[in-house]
């Protein structure tokens, strides 16, 4: 289904509550979303008012992967760049790094299966914004 996006910053700055095998809902939910927009390239579950640490990002294919309860391990080569947000009308100056160590649960078989990956460029900015706001922190 798909959800309207959420820019009240009171739901945005809350720091998400871990997911569970029991949003797989509200992950299709996000895939809906994020596939129905056009500038869309990744979604947070607080972007459409749920308070829950999972989130879907698009690949260069348009193919959507998700996360649940992404946390960045480790980040090498920080640097500056403007950033736009779905739920954000201005775009902000943030520090991202440039290459990224997550971990994250995936569903496999209706159980969440924990996962480490490796990202670069242009989908290690994505989950550092998406971890961003599974953590309500504001760009």
């Amino acid at each position: 289904m798909i959800r309207e996006l959420v820019k009240d910053d009171e739901i945005l700055s809350q720091r998400c509550k871990p997911a569970t095998a029991e949003d797989a809902e509200l992950a299709q939910d996000l895939i809906d979303t994020v596939e129905s927009l056009e500038d869309g390239a990744c979604l947070a579950a607080n972007q459409v008012g749920e308070t829950k640490a999972l989130v879907v990002w698009m690949d260069e294919d348009r193919n959507a992967h998700v996360m649940y309860n992404p946390k960045l391990l480790f980040g090498v080569a920080a640097q500056r760049t403007v950033e736009g947000c779905l739920t954000r009308d201005e775009p902000s100056n943030v520090r991202r790094f440039s290459k990224i160590k997550v971990t994250y649960d995936e569903l496999v078989d209706g159980e969440l299966k924990h996962r480490r990956r490796d990202f670069t460029g242009w989908h290690a900015q994505m989950i550092q914004h998406m971890i961003d706001h599974c953590n309500g922190k504001l760009v």
